[in-house]
């Protein structure tokens, strides 16, 4: 199983990265809160990794720091979430929030994340109160580095936010609806996590 990968990034998007270990390549799924924690390309990159194996596919997702590798594999435990889908929940919420609104029984604020209905987020509530608190351990005071240089998108934002909606499970056409409503509403000059954030909650 492989646990961390440090290599050269080659590639990142807000939804996957390429790194380059010793000449090979590696494939991780990222949430946008750890996108928004890379270095530029062609530097040195570091990721906690949980490794998702099923029968057709083994999948690797990667993760900036220990609280948010521990918030998603502790989504893992809930009925009817799977890594897909707890990708997706990190990437519109960052993990101590999520871990407080598991705390406080805060359904109001799972709901607001794309795939997360009310019925969802209570299921969620009642399945990880208990083990949320296994996190206080592992939450890293300033985990979210300062003036990290985040490079620019080599595609147009449009292109990167459809792709990015995309590899999240949305039908093409909703997605363009929602980028073009995004990229009106915000300007293609804002930051692309911005962007994302805005079209992840339109999908909400």
């Amino acid at each position: 199983m492989i646990a961390r990968l440090e290599g050269i990034l080659l590639e990142r998007t807000p939804t996957r990265v390429l790194i380059d270990v010793g000449g090979v390549g590696y494939e991780a799924l990222i949430p946008l809160s750890t996108f928004g924690q890379l270095p530029d390309e062609g530097k040195t990159v570091a990721l906690r990794i949980h490794t998702h194996v099923r029968e057709d596919a083994f999948l690797l997702y990667g993760f900036a720091t220990a609280l948010e590798k521990a918030a998603f594999e502790l989504l893992l435990h809930a009925s009817r979430v799977g890594p897909k889908l707890a990708q997706t929940v990190l990437s519109g919420i960052d993990a101590p929030d999520l871990v407080r609104a598991i705390q406080k029984g805060d359904v109001a604020t799972l709901k607001g994340v794309t795939g997360i209905g009310a019925k969802t987020a209570e299921r969620m509530i009642v399945e990880l109160r208990d083990r949320v608190t296994e996190l206080v351990s592992v939450v890293e005071p300033g985990a979210r580095a300062a003036g990290v240089p985040v490079a620019p998108p080599t595609d147009g934002p449009r292109a990167q936010l459809i792709a990015t909606l995309l590899n999240l499970q949305t039908q093409r056409p909703k997605a363009e609806r929602v980028v073009d409503e995004v990229l009106a509403e915000l300007g293609e000059g804002a930051e692309i996590e911005a962007l994302v954030r805005a079209a992840l909650k339109r999908l909400a």
